[in-house]
């Protein structure tokens, strides 16, 4: 096996969230490393660290900060030394690395669709006008209303488990969740139905996890190309870009997909008000090595087709 091997005399630290989903990425991210070194599991430690994120849960993202309210305590812990590695889902992730930390090792992606859920229904075109549907994702929200206006649409922030609850309580009669993190739980029968890319275009990065770590540590980067997986890599280069260049953030709806074929890389783009009253979508291809620069100029087009103040909530 290529690379440097842990050192078994001090367990490698991998620093997380605490969610069953989080804990279950974090696992998954030492399984590989385990069996890509041939070391067992006691090699390594995971670090449960509670994120801004993870307190705060009775207010909308856009209210408290954005993304960086997931990530910024477990990169203060690896900035600090406490933590060797964080894993992320990509989704979550900023588009832009605090000073002195990289991310640049992506493990194999899992299902990039966004899940229907419901105790009641078995698809979106079941739910009657009228009803509410529970998400906290803006993106989802506008996509939801551009193509169902007659429903409402209310805050519906936690872990899996608390929006399951909150589902059997009754807060909502629906909600999506993400089909990745439902497949690493072993709870893909959540799901009534799966939403195919073209009926709910998934975040940018959805089902990806992405493994941080210090810039100086050379010795930790070379041990993470072992599980490195490059296409995921070409086609969150692309997507991010793609982000990167429309400012994305929590506090914007904008979804996007690259899928790779062959030498070619196909970007799907889209940007929404928050509202859904007007989306505006691209479909693009280009060489893989292009997929940065295709994201970049999608991006570009699609802000000026939309003009200025295009994500601004409107207001009655």
């Amino acid at each position: 096996m290529q690379g440097k091997r842990p050192n078994p005399a001090r367990p490698l630290k991998i620093g997380t969230r605490g969610s069953p989903l989080a804990l279950a990425q974090a696992h998954e991210t030492r399984d590989r490393l385990a069996a890509a070194f041939d070391l067992p599991t006691e090699a390594f430690e995971v670090v449960v660290i509670q994120t801004t994120g993870d307190r705060i849960i009775d207010r909308p993202l856009k209210e408290i900060g954005g993304k960086g309210l997931f990530t910024r305590e477990i990169e203060q812990a690896m900035l600090r030394g406490d933590i060797d590695i964080a894993v992320h889902s990509m989704k979550d992730m900023p588009v832009l690395q605090p000073e002195g930390l990289v991310l640049d090792c992506y493990l194999p992606r899992e299902d990039v669709r966004d899940a229907f859920v419901s105790n009641d229904f078995q698809k979106l075109a079941d739910v009657p006008e009228g009803s509410k549907v529970g998400t906290s994702s803006l993106r989802r929200r506008a996509q939801l209303l551009v193509k169902r206006p007659d429903l409402e649409v209310v805050e519906f922030r936690g872990n899996v488990q608390t929006r399951l609850r909150k589902l059997s309580d009754g807060v909502a009669v629906a909600t999506f969740l993400a089909m990745a993190g439902l497949n690493r739980l072993d709870r893909a029968e959540v799901a009534q139905s799966a939403l195919s890319p073209e009926d709910m275009l998934p975040a940018v990065a959805q089902g990806a996890i992405g493994i941080e770590r210090r810039e100086d540590d050379h010795v930790t980067a070379e041990m993470l190309s072992a599980i490195h997986d490059k296409p995921t890599a070409e086609r969150l280069a692309a997507e991010r870009a793609f982000l990167a260049a429309l400012d994305g953030s929590c506090e914007t709806p904008i979804a996007g997909l690259a899928e790779l074929d062959g030498g070619t890389l196909r970007l799907r783009g889209e940007i929404l008000r928050p509202d859904g009253s007007e989306a505006f979508a691209d479909d693009r291809t280009a060489p893989i090595e292009d997929g940065a620069e295709l994201g970049r100029a999608m991006a570009n087009d699609l802000l000026k087709l939309a003009g200025e103040g295009f994500f601004d909530f409107r207001t009655a």
